[in-house]
C-alpha cells in the first residue's frame, strides 16, 4: 500500500504559519510546534482584545469627561443624569472630544445639564 504524505498541502500550511509567526522571539518564529501553539494563543488573543479594546476607548472617555466636568464644579454621574434630564443626546466620544477640543461649547452643556437638574 502506498505511504500517503501530504507534502506540497501542508509545507504550504506550514509556510503559511511560519510567516505569521515572523517577529516572534526565539522558538516561536522557528519550532513548528510552538508556532502552532503560539499562533492559536495570539489568535485568541486578538479576538478578545477586539471586544476589550470597545470597553477601554469608552472607559478613557468617561475618565475625560470626570476630569472636565470636575473643573466645571460637576461629577460624571450628576453631569450625565443633566443630560439625560436635558435631553441632550451626545455620546461619549462626542463629548469627550469636546471637552478637549472645544471647551466653549463643552461649557454651555455642562450649564444645561445643571440646569436641567434644579
Amino acid at each position: 500500500m502506498v505511504r500517503v504524505t501530504y507534502g506540497a498541502p501542508r509545507a504550504k500550511k506550514k509556510q503559511r504559519l511560519f510567516k505569521q509567526a515572523r517577529g516572534y522571539r526565539g522558538g516561536r518564529s522557528k519550532l513548528w510546534r510552538t508556532v502552532q501553539e503560539t499562533l492559536l494563543r495570539s489568535w485568541a488573543y486578538a479576538y478578545r482584545d477586539r471586544r476589550q479594546k470597545k470597553r477601554q476607548f469608552r472607559r478613557l472617555w468617561i475618565l475625560r469627561i470626570n476630569a472636565a466636568v470636575r473643573m466645571r464644579g460637576m461629577n460624571y454621574s450628576t453631569f450625565i443624569d443633566g443630560l439625560n434630564k436635558a435631553k441632550i443626546d451626545l455620546n461619549r466620544k462626542e463629548l469627550s472630544e469636546m471637552a478637549i477640543h472645544d471647551p466653549a461649547t463643552f461649557d454651555v452643556i455642562v450649564e444645561e445639564a445643571k440646569a436641567a437638574r434644579v
